[in-house]
């Protein structure tokens, strides 16, 4: 009897040690494999973004992304974008490693057909393009949005607060109106507006001062 408990606490001891070994063994093979898999899924995520930043070649995650996020909910109300949101943003790198813009994802939920989500490239306080990621607005109208000849006029705009106009666009600040899809046209201008103040506030826009 007192053989056979030496051979079971000897076979569960040795069970206990190759699970230890395995357990270890994973969490470095995990270790090793997070930082590629992890640089490889903002890569993935950067495609669908190159074209709002064309010159783009290297991209990072932004350090503190959620707390700002979190502290963008009151920057938007004092700036009459109550409902929008920032949901994405990533670090443009240059050669050296710098960073030399920013990509921003972002949302207003006041479209003609609900929420609609933008993405804005941003470089030396201009924008280096603009596009519409999802949106519900009716077809022919408000769908518009996504257009090039809509889009392509954000393109060289101020990192500032942009407005529309039904008149023809004058001013350095203002993009021209999608005839008929007025709703549709402010909430873009306003989720575009969302991610340009996000930029201003957090990493030192022009009109930073007036964001915070």
């Amino acid at each position: 009897m007192e053989k056979k408990k030496s051979g079971l606490f000897k076979n569960t001891l040795i069970l206990v040690i190759i699970t230890l070994v395995a357990v270890a063994a994973l969490a470095v093979v995990n270790q090793i494999t997070r930082e590629p898999i992890e640089q490889a899924e903002i890569n993935q995520k950067a495609e669908a973004y190159k074209v709002v930043y064309a010159d783009a070649t290297e991209f990072g995650e932004v350090d503190g992304l959620d707390k700002m996020i979190e502290k963008s909910t009151k920057l938007f109300d004092k700036n009459g974008l109550a409902g929008c949101a920032v949901t994405d943003a990533l670090e443009v790198k240059s050669s050296n490693g710098d960073t030399e813009g920013y990509i921003i994802a972002s949302t207003s939920p006041n479209g003609y057909g609900g929420e609609i989500q933008v993405a804005i490239g941003i470089k030396d306080d201009k924008l280096t393009g603009f596009t519409v990621i999802s949106n519900s607005e009716t077809a022919g109208l408000g769908s518009k949005c996504a257009d090039p000849d809509f889009q392509n006029q954000f393109k060289g705009k101020p990192a500032q607060t942009l407005s529309y106009t039904k008149s023809g666009a004058t001013a350095d600040t203002e993009i021209d109106a999608i005839s008929g899809a007025t709703i549709t046209t402010n909430a873009v201008t306003e989720a575009v507006n969302a991610g340009i103040a996000f930029y201003q506030a957090n990493f030192g826009g022009a009109d930073s001062a007036q964001a915070q």
